[in-house]
């Protein structure tokens, strides 16, 4: 996420981007015929398309074969093949270039890891979207040439398949890239950490330095940024317990013990040097912030930074309160919209806060369809789902205020794939839709008629913590299950709190996230008890870092952890119920 550093570089990019929003549906179009023509004859092609020969084809007319006789596809589809290309299979099965490259999804919407493929068009896009979301933010948020980047930014530990695949996340895989050293060269503004703190495979670790290499680069900082909100809040809530610690490294030029990774402290000590007069600025800092509750802490230690920049939509929401005490005055902007499958969407109005981004869609990286999604009503009861599908649309037929899952055609071997993303068209750059992204699909907590989404379970903990906030306490981290072992089923979420709060308020807490359901299904069944009262669980400090410790262990990487709003993994539900201290059930129905 790095600025563009000249008027010549910024407006480059934004002049080829503006060119291609212009004719957004041709381009789309064309990008359909370059994926068919790098790897029309691949095994999962064959079997729909046959041996048509492409090339005797106009492509408007090859893009109406392809999504007539193409059926939508899942990622359950695909992974026969993917699991046979991770155990050395090199034929032509989805793509005609063999991979060598595999990453992993994060697991925390399912509950486990997927393979997906990656190949240096997946890097490319990248730094290609990296450089145009930076250009636009230039334009509001102007930085300094040879200026610093805080990235809370973290790797993965790589692994071989069977096949000699390389895997990891696809951030691991980007931070590894050609792409990412170009990136730095080009824009000459530097992350503050070294390749041996973003690698570490130790995230406590990694975090303490970037914070440490962070406030010795303190002056020279220009924006902070990490790929999710949670890592920006979780490192400053590690620097609230580690400040004392950090002043003293700098001071002495030195490193705490508890950097115990070689290469890290070699790489470290390189850089640092004794500042006395900075550590003790520092601390003079610190300690007003002690008595702030650290509010404004990002603008207080670095006085030259413009912005802070991460993804903050979606499960990210609710990290935005903490981020903003944390960010005081500075803003806060979106980061580009992208999945593991493909990059999506550039943020061209940085200046919007996070409430009300859209993300212009960039119709080179892949090519999209839309499945219309249509909300039942209230009185139509489905058991299955609460949103009717229409046949899908090209790119240039969607329509603003239509709600729509993301269907994806990648270079990567994924054809005519169901993201799982529901976004809303809130207009059009040029050609282009801009998107709004509204919550993922499959994140449904039901236990009978009733549905619920994220952005619905959102909605009422924010409603249920005004309570917690009026008293002096603060939400730190949620999740839900849906429990059907019992009957009735009902809704269990847990919460995690900094501070005290009477147990009266808690229950209040329960009940009104309970009334705070408007879903019909859930009211109906809640009337008739078809579904049992909703139940508080307050889980000890520590817990959701437990959590995070597991997925870590598991192979996931800090910058890509979300945690998950509604799950039911039995490990995660197994950590949060022997953290429970106190249990709450709403009586918000007789």
């Amino acid at each position: 996420m790095e600025p563009a550093v000249t008027n010549n570089k910024t407006n480059d990019i934004i002049d080829w981007f503006e060119h291609l929003s212009e004719n957004a549906g041709q381009v789309q179009t064309q990008t359909l015929r370059r994926i068919l023509e790098l790897n029309h004859g691949v095994e999962y092609l064959k079997q729909w398309l046959g041996d048509i020969n492409i090339n005797d084809m106009d492509a408007c007319a090859l893009e109406s074969l392809f999504t007539s006789m193409v059926p939508l596809a899942s990622h359950a589809d695909f992974e026969p093949y993917i699991q046979r290309i991770a155990d050395g299979d090199t034929s032509p099965s989805l793509t005609q270039q063999p991979m060598t490259t595999l990453s992993l999804s994060s697991g925390t919407t399912e509950g486990k890891q997927k393979y997906v493929p990656f190949t240096r068009h997946s890097a490319q896009t990248t730094l290609q979207i990296l450089r145009l979301g930076a250009a636009y933010r230039s334009r509001v948020y102007p930085i300094r040439e040879g200026g610093r980047i805080l990235e809370l930014i973290y790797s993965s530990k790589q692994f071989k398949t069977k096949g000699g695949l390389a895997v990891g996340t696809a951030t691991t895989h980007y931070y590894a890239s050609e792409e990412f050293k170009i990136k730095q060269e080009i824009t000459k503004s530097f992350t503050c950490s070294p390749e041996e703190v973003i690698s570490s495979g130790d995230y406590k670790q990694s975090t303490y330095c970037h914070l440490l290499l962070g406030l010795f680069f303190s002056n020279q900082v220009e924006f902070i940024t990490s790929t999710f909100a949670y890592s920006i809040v979780m490192a400053f809530s590690a620097f609230e317990e580690n400040w004392k610690d950090i002043c003293n490294d700098i001071r002495e030029g030195n490193l705490s013990p508890r950097i115990n990774l070689p290469k890290m402290r070699k790489s470290v000590l390189k850089i640092i040097s004794p500042d006395p007069f900075l550590a003790s600025k520092i601390e003079g800092c610190c300690e007003e912030l002690q008595n702030l509750n650290w509010g404004g802490l990002i603008p207080k230690l670095w006085p030259n930074a413009k912005y802070v920049c991460s993804i903050l939509t979606g499960s990210m929401q609710g990290y935005l309160k903490k981020l903003r005490h944390y960010a005081g005055e500075l803003p806060l902007v979106s980061a580009d919209y992208g999945s593991t499958e493909s990059w999506i969407g550039v943020n061209v109005d940085p200046s919007l806060p996070p409430e009300k981004v859209t993300y212009a869609v960039i119709p080179t990286f892949s090519y999209y369809e839309f499945i219309p999604l249509y909300r039942q009503k209230q009185g139509c009861i489905s058991p299955i789902d609460d949103l009717a599908e229409d046949e899908p649309v090209p790119l240039s037929k969607v329509k603003v205020g239509q709600e729509y899952e993301i269907v994806l055609t990648t270079f990567t071997g994924l054809y005519r794939y169901r993201l799982g993303d529901v976004v809303e068209v809130a207009g059009f750059h040029k050609g282009t839709p801009k998107l709004n992204f509204i919550c993922r699909r499959n994140l449904i907590l039901t236990v009978n008629i009733d549905k619920n989404t994220e952005k619905d379970l959102q909605l009422v903990v924010e409603r249920g913590s005004q309570l917690l906030s009026e008293a002096g306490t603060e939400l730190v981290d949620f999740t839900s299950h849906a429990n059907v072992a019992n009957h009735p089923g009902n809704y269990v979420i847990y919460w995690e709190i900094k501070g005290e709060v009477e147990e009266r308020i808690l229950g209040e807490c329960c009940s009104e996230m309970d009334a705070a359901f408007v879903d019909h299904g859930y009211v109906v069944s809640r009337r008739t008890n078809s579904i049992g009262p909703l139940e508080l669980c307050i889980v000890e400090r520590g817990t959701f870092r437990k959590i995070l410790d597991y997925f870590i262990a598991n192979g996931a990487a800090m910058s890509q952890f979300k945690t998950p709003r509604c799950t039911a993994n039995q490990v995660i539900l197994r950590i949060l119920n022997m953290c429970t201290i106190k249990r709450f059930q709403s009586t918000a129905y007789p």
